[in-house]
């Protein structure tokens, strides 16, 4: 058994008795701010910030393996919303298939969606493609690689470098079902029943390769053929694509997974926001780069830049998740959006937060001519209203007149 400590995200710091290699190792992470407390020996002051789920802690030896589990202050069935809005906005995420209300903590949640829909996925066996393949052969196959059977055999007639497509289960969609669910099964905390459900689908892909890790994922294209992996393939991105703690420190084997609140909240603002904006013909970028200077030297990426018919500039938006401060909006967001709107030239800037102790302000900036907007969503709403809230700020950005 794993003893669990349990944090909430963005709650008061918990002093909590930890041994010094697993204090040290959550000191060096960015999981929980750590520090040794100061009047306790033995103990450690854990705050969460913005990541949420869990980290496990083990050695040889050592006693006890240890988990930190950090739950988001959002329900979970909300927060697969804006994980599957910003993935796909089209998909699941309003079809209701995706059962995570029977789970109260993130990874179970997390484990069971994934198996679910690997399981649709595969009903009608494994979808098979072209794989593109370079091997050495005794038997000639394709075509030969001229160049390379002179590098590598100096005229040696075999073996034959060749070059072929095979028709194989080995294609991009089943190698990324295959690692997301291996990836799933090494995280403390899968329910045994969730696990046992993700070792079945683990043997249907029995004849598929791991991806690498580290190794940037394969790419696949959305066609008719493999229109039933859609939804799994979303998913799996989701586990492949997100935080991953796996590594060993001084004998201390760390393994657990974390989703970032923000990047989760900024990717579901901006992909909402460009898709409530494409009437009318405006077109939203997202990191859209640019730079600050004349000579191109100092480079900026707004979250969100929307362009107009003409091509013409006409909003900037960012992100920002609990990045309020107790008494309102920290003060750095501001001058960094009114960068944005002078490179930009742009009378209007937006920062969009994740509600919590300040309403929608706006203000004006001396001398500039630049007011700058402060817009607040509540993540409390069911999904229809957090869709309709984005639309009612999408009617904003397009009505924003030009200097």
């Amino acid at each position: 058994m794993s003893r669990v400590i349990e944090l909430v995200e963005h709650a008061p710091a918990l002093s909590v008795p930890l041994p010094e290699e697993i204090g040290r190792a959550l000191a060096a992470g960015d999981m929980v701010d750590a520090a040794p407390d100061p009047y306790t020996p033995g103990r450690w002051s854990l705050r969460a910030g913005s990541k949420v789920g869990a980290v496990a802690f083990a050695a040889p030896g050592f006693g006890t393996p240890v988990t930190v589990r950090v739950t988001p202050k959002v329900p979970i069935a909300r927060l697969f919303f804006l994980l599957g809005y910003a993935l796909d906005p089209a998909g699941i995420w309003r079809e209701g298939n995706v059962e995570v209300a029977e789970h109260r903590d993130l990874l179970p949640a997390l484990a069971h969606a994934v198996e679910r829909q690997v399981d649709r996925a595969l009903r009608q066996g494994l979808l098979q493609g072209y794989r593109a393949t370079e091997e050495s052969s005794l038997v000639v196959r394709g075509r030969i690689r001229e160049s390379e059977q002179i590098r590598r055999r100096f005229g040696a007639p075999l073996p034959v470098e060749v070059a072929y497509d095979e028709f194989t289960t080995d294609i991009a969609e089943n190698r990324i079902l295959r690692t997301a669910v291996e990836r799933l099964l090494r995280l403390p905390g899968v329910p045994g029943d969730v696990r046992r459900r993700l070792l079945h689908q683990r043997a249907r892909l029995a004849d598929t390769d791991t991806l690498v890790r580290g190794q940037p994922l394969p790419k696949w294209q959305p066609t008719r053929l493999n229109s039933r992996y859609h939804h799994a393939l979303h998913l799996a991105r989701a586990v492949l694509d997100d935080t991953s703690v796996e590594h060993v420190v001084g004998g201390l084997h760390i393994d657990g997974f974390l989703f970032d609140m923000n990047k989760l909240f900024e990717d579901f603002v901006t992909v909402a926001l460009r898709e409530a904006c494409r009437a009318g013909g405006r077109s939203a970028r997202l990191q859209d780069p640019h730079h600050l200077d004349e000579a191109s030297a100092i480079r900026m990426k707004p979250d969100l830049v929307l362009y107009g018919p003409s091509g013409a500039v006409c909003a900037v938006v960012d992100a920002k998740y609990k990045a309020e401060k107790r008494d309102g909006f920290p003060d750095a967001d501001l001058y960094q959006m009114l960068a944005y709107c002078t490179a930009l030239g742009l009378p209007e800037g937006h920062l969009v937060y994740a509600k919590g102790n300040a309403a929608h302000t706006a203000h004006a900036v001396r001398h500039a001519g630049i007011v700058i907007h402060q817009h607040t969503l509540d993540l409390d709403l069911d999904p229809s209203g957090l869709l309709a809230d984005i639309e009612d700020l999408a009617a904003r950005l397009v009505t924003t007149p030009r200097i």
